[in-house]
């Protein structure tokens, strides 16, 4: 019994990732119904915010996305926890990722500041709720958590001779992930220092969908395991 639990957990981690890859794409539905927002311009976030009309479905797939993978971070933690520091952190990052996205979910932005002039002079004003600056820093947090999962299970991958299809992909998708989070800080910085957006909704959405991607490799990686 004891040699099939990794086995069993395996699976469900690969399960619940796949599920929450496709929960954190959600934000594609605005290519079908009409959101009012420029993908462009506008932060992905200001879909779910509590003024915008499609903002509790945007809030409860984020939801679903942050609790499918932090499930799914901790079945991987028990599958492998004897499989090296690299994993061991990797799938502890993925679950400060989830618990990071659950938490914005629950802390939406009560306006859209990059699509509403008096939103934007209310926040800089800081006559916004505090779940503005809650949730700057809880999804600045999932980011973070985000970011040092695939570099640390990317290597991991590499370094142990598992997850192949992970090792062939991920080193890419580490470089494109990276290169997306330099255009979205740039671009938050040049709207926050008022001087445009800098197409920070089209840097973010491509930071957040590579983050997807590389969940959804991670998920059909992990039953194919191969221990050198």
């Amino acid at each position: 019994m004891p040699g099939k639990v990794p086995v069993r957990a395996t699976r469900a981690a690969a399960l619940l990732l796949a599920l929450g890859a496709l929960a954190y794409t959600a934000w594609l539905l605005e290519v079908l119904v009409r959101t009012g927002l420029d993908p462009v311009r506008t932060y992905v976030s200001e879909l779910a915010a509590a003024d915008q009309p499609l903002g509790g479905l945007f809030r409860a797939t984020d939801l679903a996305a942050g609790l499918l993978v932090l499930a799914g971070a901790l079945a991987g933690l028990v599958a492998t926890r004897r499989h090296g520091p690299w994993a061991l952190g990797g799938w502890i990052a993925l679950a400060v990722f989830g618990a990071a996205t659950v938490a914005d979910s629950r802390l939406p932005l009560s306006c859209a500041p990059t699509a509403d002039p008096e939103c934007a002079a209310r926040e800089t004003a800081g006559l916004v709720p505090a779940t503005h600056l809650a949730h700057a820093v809880s999804s600045s947090l999932a980011m973070t958590g985000a970011l040092a999962a695939m570099v640390a299970l990317t290597v991991a991958a590499r370094r142990y001779g598992h997850w192949r299809p992970l090792a062939r992909t991920g080193p890419a998708l580490v470089v494109l992930e990276l290169a997306a989070t330099a255009w979205t800080l740039a671009a938050v910085a040049a709207f926050e220092a008022g001087k445009g957006t800098w197409s920070l909704g089209a840097g973010q959405r491509l930071q957040v969908l590579l983050v997807a991607v590389w969940l959804a490799v991670l998920a059909g990686s992990l039953p194919r395991r191969r221990a050198r």
